[in-house]
């Protein structure tokens, strides 16, 4: 059997510590040794970038905005179902991340960062979203930490607030789509993108194909047409 090898490690901050493995050719991204993502569970990320564009995919200059590389799977979903015209965004907060997909992890998406649809952000996703309203997207992804609840890092809790919601939208045009990731159920969350004038819908996603039963939700946010 193969053993296990660590590439690479990175602080996110004292006493937090993000690591990236790999074994047999399949790479995993854990937080002090906890599970984060596996690239053997990327089923939901998939889904989630092709669902967040599925009504737009032949529009022309579609923008997108993606918060949070991880391992490159939501980026993947878009870029599969987006026409050559698209101008895909994603904002990464650690620059460790991005590096790591472009060094260890080309085989698997890193390659797709030098697709000229894409543009790579480090930084923090609410930046961007703060300097959409001008030119806002019509589609936006959001698969930060484990979704509203589950969260890594604490401050990621703002983008999932009432406050955080007026931004998402703000950065959206007339009629576009936020799909959003969560580990696990989160009623209260749907609700406030309800208030909101949202029309909400819960998709259920397996982790992988074959799974007997889904392992999260994408939270999928229409805001109005104009």
């Amino acid at each position: 059997m193969k053993p296990e090898r660590k590439l690479a490690e990175t602080i996110i901050r004292p006493g937090l510590h993000l690591t990236l493995h790999e074994h047999d050719g399949s790479y995993a991204i854990r937080v002090n040794g906890k599970p984060l993502m596996h690239s053997r569970l990327t089923a939901s990320e998939l889904l989630l970038g092709e669902l967040a564009v599925d009504r737009q995919t032949e529009r022309p200059g579609l923008r997108v905005l993606i918060g949070g590389l991880g391992l490159g799977y939501s980026l993947r979903g878009v870029l599969d179902v987006t026409n050559a015209t698209a101008a895909i965004h994603v904002a990464e907060l650690l620059p460790a991340v991005v590096a790591w997909n472009r060094e260890f992890l080309a085989a698997l998406n890193g390659a797709l960062l030098d697709d000229p649809r894409v543009t790579i952000f480090s930084g923090d996703v609410r930046s961007l979203l703060a300097r959409a309203a001008l030119t806002p997207y019509d589609a936006i992804l959001l698969d930060i930490d484990n979704g509203p609840m589950a969260l890594v890092q604490r401050s990621n809790a703002r983008i999932y607030s009432p406050k955080g919601i007026r931004r998402l939208l703000a950065a959206l045009k007339p009629g576009g789509r936020a799909a959003i990731w969560s580990a696990s159920p989160d009623q209260a969350f749907a609700d406030r993108l309800t208030e909101a004038g949202c029309h909400v819908e819960a998709v259920p996603a397996k982790l992988y194909p074959a799974a007997k039963r889904h392992g999260c939700l994408l939270y999928l946010a229409d805001k109005p047409p104009a």
